[in-house]
């Protein structure tokens, strides 16, 4: 069973994140990171957001540290683990800005980057960074057919709706030659970006019969990750509960499951993540 984490503290969401976590800096994240890296989990995540408006951290919270710095500083501790953005918010950035950031983590990191990307939800950050609301759907199918032109390749063109670009060259770009993209989002319009567009479909806020409805009605492709999330777990204190909620995803079609952790410190963390991977490992040895 593939596991991800849903990396503390370099996200803070009221309700969500631990009381440790106000307190914690780089030296934990890194701690977490390893960690998870030798217990075999999957990725660690970075989110995007620039500002967040003073009327939206109720329900968000205001800590959202830089993907591309956090990333890249993880890489540097870290020897296998993948480093997936969760989400990079397309309309903030020309594709090509995109293709350089996450080219140059991709080389520095070994051919780690996992590129997930969302349209964006908050118009008022959309409006401050002069970037467009309206049509940022239509713009964001049109970046991500721009970005894979351009991530592995040093001499990209593209000529799209919103985006084109010929006779440049980008310098490092992607080690992979095709660098999974995967979508962030909630409606049944991402899942259709996803399966069209891209590698994999990573949800949120969405209940686990939403979550097969809308998962019957396309046709997912072969290699295609669908990548769903539970809920905060608990593995040391109630493993029965997370053992149910991780056979439930896999049973909805989940093939990497995102993880968020309760835990009272670091230490506590680490010991959960341990936990929760000998979790996996047993669900893994049943009979589906």
């Amino acid at each position: 069973m593939r596991l991800g984490i849903s990396t503390p503290v370099v996200v803070q969401t009221p309700g969500v994140a631990s009381a440790w976590e106000r307190d914690a800096g780089i030296d934990d994240v890194v701690r977490i990171a390893k960690a998870a890296d030798e217990l075999g989990f999957d990725y660690v995540t970075c989110s995007e957001h620039v500002a967040v408006p003073g009327d939206q951290g109720e329900g968000r919270g205001f800590v959202y540290w830089d993907p591309v710095a956090t990333l890249a500083f993880l890489a540097a501790h870290t020897s296998r683990i993948r480093l997936a953005t969760s989400i990079v918010v397309l309309g903030y950035h020309h594709p090509l800005e995109i293709a350089k950031a996450y080219g140059t983590l991709d080389r520095i990191s070994g051919g780690r980057v996992v590129l997930g990307v969302g349209a964006g939800s908050i118009e008022a950050e959309f409006t401050m960074l002069n970037a467009s609301w309206p049509d940022r759907g239509a713009r964001a199918d049109d970046a991500i057919r721009a970005l894979r032109a351009s991530l592995s390749d040093p001499r990209p063109s593209y000529d799209g709706e919103f985006y084109r670009f010929n006779d440049v060259i980008v310098e490092p770009c992607a080690v992979q030659p095709h660098l999974p993209i995967w979508v962030g989002g909630r409606t049944r319009r991402s899942l259709r970006r996803a399966v069209e567009l891209c590698d994999g479909w990573m949800p949120f806020g969405l209940g686990r019969r939403a979550l097969a409805e809308m998962l019957s009605c396309v046709d997912i492709p072969d290699g295609f990750d669908v990548v769903l999330g539970p809920g905060p777990l608990n593995p040391l204190g109630d493993p029965a509960t997370t053992a149910r909620r991780l056979r439930a995803l896999r049973d909805v079609g989940a093939t990497i499951i995102n993880c968020s952790i309760d835990a009272e410190s670091v230490e506590h963390y680490c010991d959960q993540l341990a936990a929760l991977r000998a979790l996996a490992d047993n669900i893994e040895l049943e009979n589906p």
